[in-house]
């Protein structure tokens, strides 16, 4: 069974005579903390709670990524000063890299939302989101800002500093552009303008929100960008310190918190002791002057809510009279002090949210505990869930269970009043003796498919598209099917919010809970995502449609725009179980001109249709993580040819290029670098080596002789980018080669033909600017910017108003063969199906292969 603190981090409470409420009830505009209590030591983290209940500071923090954050200043202000306190990251780390897998785009997105939330978890902070999309690196924070909707961002700033109300916020990075991220300064920017409008009643008055103005907003200073450190008004804070409730120093808390970033790499952070102080220094961008502290000039007592004097004084005696080893004893003046807590205003968000928190620790102290269970997390709309509720109570406090109440299909379980409940109308909980009801609800018909809020929908290459707006700032969905426990004490009714999970366990003998997943009876699959076609040209499209429910038949079919002919029109389904798998073939023929095209699949059941694909990522640090995208294929039309029949991949870090390779014809053989041999290389016609390699192998350094060896021998091997840092081996080539931070960020940026001549644009297939048309987040990164004569710049790209650089792709002959060492994407633009990429990425492959002896040139034209 869930602990206590589990539940009652969520709990809200009202008067008897008021009916059960639903979620609504508690502060659902916020991500409140899923950590709060331990069952280690609950008197101390009770003790804990109630201070920060008597805490009325609060602090917002603001910069635009995950990891981003000030972990340690964030642990400081919650765990220390017991201040609310949140992190706003603008984006969810769309644009990085994964260190751990082959996720990335909005995928990788997802996982650091998660990550983000273990985080804060740890340090006590909660976390918001905007709209905004980490599109990749940018230069210019004026160039972030035309990507990103300028307004739609700034609206989403306001709207979370309205709802959370914060007295002061923090930003991560100075507002002078030029030193950093041009993400990192475009946050700072629109959180001062977002500083002046949140006040302003005129301002995003769609909303419906109440004002809201911060007293100051000031900078983080941080080494990384000390050039940018004035003369204005600063102040400087000590943030070392020991969290009361465990005895860890925040330092320590905050190391572990920041190591929840591990698909970036900081597993293994910690934060080095260091004698003295440890000073974060803070720099006034606008608002109040301060002289000695952030929240100079704040009332951070309960004297500043209308009526909220009594609420601090009753809580002072609370936190005197508290008994660590019997918090039990602290229920009856809990009772007292939410009674007058009820009196107050109930529009002001602050106060509703401190109803709920002392809720919480009323629960924590009654040591009472509820649990929802489902055997299966899966659910089909309109289907009959079997829930287990189960509740118990570890102290003699006299309390009754009266319901349990669903608000997704706005019904009510009265003890007493159904077959399977007891007799009693109402059930007096005993100590330790659980109590347990088993229900079977629906779940409404109506309810949408589990799937990331923000990628319900298209958006732009900047902004993700989410139509509810009372979904925006939150880091997850809520629960697709709420639960609330209703219980009588001492004449008040308590309310305590639930949602069901599934329990099963690891490899590891841990628990894992899962919540909800709202999912169609079958899902569809392409094999591959892209599908290559010659103009004019008919190809075998393969879908695969797999059953998540025993007798699920309908029909078939894939749609298409116009020009594109699919045949047959549709075919039928016969699914008999569960996990059952069909796979279906259906012909695909391109228009006579070169095109990309969205094929959608869609399968019919009962009138119903359903288009989603699965998508499942399980990662330890984690939960588990569920996806269901529309169910497409990219259809791209286009003039491509090949040389050469098979390629090896030797994996990197994570990338689609074994699986582009095959959609572009060829056959792929794996390399395993902890074995290779010249046998392994034997009937190849190039290698491919994927990204950051030479960052994560730790054998490539002894696999480079033999791999110099095949190009020596007539091979060409492609080598694709990897980080300066961190590097395996400095022997990269045949050849010296540096490489840098050097890239470029303008995915539009215009080609420059260094080596027009070069087989490399000439063969087998001409590549023209049109070839650099459509490619997505960036042209490359980490080039060269020193290398070998031997070496040949084949083309030049640069950013607005910087000199081009020339390292992107590299060609050296060696031996009989060819080198060929590239920063440019292609693993993002390959999965994207940018026409162009393949075209030229067919070519490094084809180095220095002879024409076969088919079609005008020699060389294989696209299926």
């Amino acid at each position: 069974m869930n602990h206590v603190i589990s539940n009652l981090l969520s709990a809200s409470m009202c008067r008897l005579p008021r009916p059960p409420v639903s979620l609504a009830c508690g502060i659902a505009i916020l991500s409140l903390p899923t950590g709060g209590f331990s069952q280690s030591a609950p008197g101390a983290e009770i003790l804990g709670q109630l201070r920060s209940f008597r805490e009325m500071g609060s602090v917002l923090y603001i910069a635009a990524h995950p990891d981003d954050e000030n972990t340690e200043l964030i642990t400081y202000f919650a765990r220390g000063r017991k201040y609310r306190t949140a992190y706003l990251s603008l984006t969810r780390g769309d644009g990085g890299q994964n260190v751990l897998g082959p996720e990335f785009g909005s995928e990788i997105g997802v996982i650091r939302t998660q990550e983000l939330l273990a985080a804060r978890r740890i340090d006590g902070g909660r976390q918001f989101f905007s709209r905004a999309i980490d599109f990749g690196f940018s230069k210019d924070f004026r160039e972030t800002l035309r990507i990103w909707d300028r307004q739609q961002v700034l609206s989403d700033i306001v709207r979370v500093i309205r709802q959370f109300r914060p007295d002061v916020l923090v930003t991560r990075f100075s507002p002078i552009p030029g030193r950093t991220h041009g993400h990192h300064t475009a946050s700072t920017v629109l959180a001062m303008e977002a500083f002046k409008l949140a006040g302003d009643p005129k301002a995003f008055a769609e909303q419906g929100l109440e004002p809201w103005q911060p007293k100051r907003i000031v900078w983080n200073e941080s080494i990384y960008q000390q050039d940018d450190i004035s003369g204005a008004q600063q102040v400087r804070i000590d943030v070392g310190g020991d969290d009361p409730a465990t005895g860890e120093p925040f330092r320590v808390i905050a190391g572990r918190s920041r190591s929840m970033h591990k698909t970036q790499g900081f597993a293994n952070f910690a934060i080095p002791a260091k004698p003295g102080p440890r000073f974060e220094t803070f720099q006034l961008l606008d608002g109040v002057p301060m002289k000695n502290d952030v929240l100079d000039g704040v009332d951070t007592t309960w004297g500043r809510v209308s009526g909220g004097a009594e609420i601090g004084k009753l809580t002072d005696e609370v936190i005197a009279q508290f008994d660590s080893q019997n918090p039990p004893a602290s229920v009856p003046v809990l009772l007292k002090l939410r009674d007058e807590l009820a009196a107050l205003p109930v529009n002001d968000p602050v106060v509703t949210e401190k109803r709920g928190q002392l809720d919480r620790i009323l629960q924590a102290c009654l040591g009472l505990e509820v649990q929802t269970t489902i055997s299966g997390a899966e659910v089909v709309p309109g289907e009959m869930m079997k829930l287990h509720h189960s509740v118990v109570i570890h102290s003699g406090t006299p309390i009754r269970w009266v319901a349990v109440h669903y608000p997704a299909t706005k019904s009510q379980i009265d003890q007493g009043k159904a077959p399977n409940l007891p007799a009693a109308q109402n059930i007096e909980l005993l100590p330790n003796r659980p109590r347990t009801l088993d229900a079977t609800p629906t779940l409404p018909a109506s309810t949408p498919l589990s799937q990331p809020y923000w990628l319900r929908e298209e958006g732009s290459p900047g902004m993700f598209r989410v139509d509810d707006p009372s979904l925006i700032g939150r880091p997850e969905n809520p629960s697709p099917f709420p639960v609330e426990y209703v219980f009588e004490i001492s004449g008040q009714t308590l309310v305590i919010p639930d949602e069901p999970v599934q329990i099963t366990t690891n490899s590891a003998n841990s628990e894992v809970h899962r919540r909800i997943e709202v999912i169609p009876p079958v899902s569809l699959d392409f094999p591959s995502d892209i599908a290559l076609f010659a103009p004019g040209t008919s190809h075998p499209v393969k879908i695969e449609i797999v059953a998540s429910r025993a007798d699920s038949n309908g029909t078939l079919k894939l749609e298409a725009p116009q020009g594109w002919n699919v045949s047959p029109s549709d075919q039928s389904f016969h699914l008999k179980t569960i996990g059952e798998r069909a796979q279906f073939t259906f012909t695909i023929k391109a228009p006579p001109k070169s095109e990309t095209a969205k094929i959608i699949a869609d399968a019919e059941i009962e009138k119903a249709h359903y288009r989603t694909g699965r998508i499942e990522i399980n990662y330890p640090h984690v939960r588990p993580i569920l996806l269901q995208p529309v169910a497409s294929l990219k259809a791209i039309s286009l003039e491509l040819k090949t040389l050469g029949h098979t390629v090896g991949y030797l994996p990197g870090a994570g990338d689609s290029l074994a699986q582009n390779l095959k959609q572009m014809g060829y056959a792929v053989r794996v390399l395993d670098d902890t074995k290779l041999t010249p046998e392994d290389l034997q009937g190849l016609d190039a290698v491919v080596i994927g990204v950051r390699a030479f960052n994560v192998r730790n054998n490539i350094g002894s696999d480079m002789p033999v791999l110099f060896h095949y190009v020596e021998n007539g091979g060409t091997i492609v080598a694709q980018y990897n980080r300066p840092d961190g590097l395996k081996t400095n022997e990269l080539a045949p050849f010296a080669l540096q490489l840098s931070g050097d890239r470029v960020t303008d995915e539009t940026a215009a080609p420059t033909f260094l080596a027009p001549d070069n087989p490399v644009l000439n063969k087998p297939n001409k590549i023209s600017t049109a070839d650099f048309d459509g490619w997505v987040q960036e042209r490359g990164i980490y080039f060269p910017n020193q290398w070998d004569d031997h070496f040949t710049p084949v083309l030049a790209f640069n950013d607005p108003g910087e000199s081009p650089l020339k390292g992107g792709l590299l060609v050296a002959p060696y031996g009989k063969g060819n080198f060929v060492y590239t920063g440019l994407v292609f693993f993002r633009e390959l999965p994207a199906g940018v026409p162009g990429a393949f075209r030229l990425f067919a070519n490094l492959i084809s180095l220095g292969m002879a024409d076969e002896a088919k079609g005008g040139d020699g060389a294989k034209s696209a299926k």
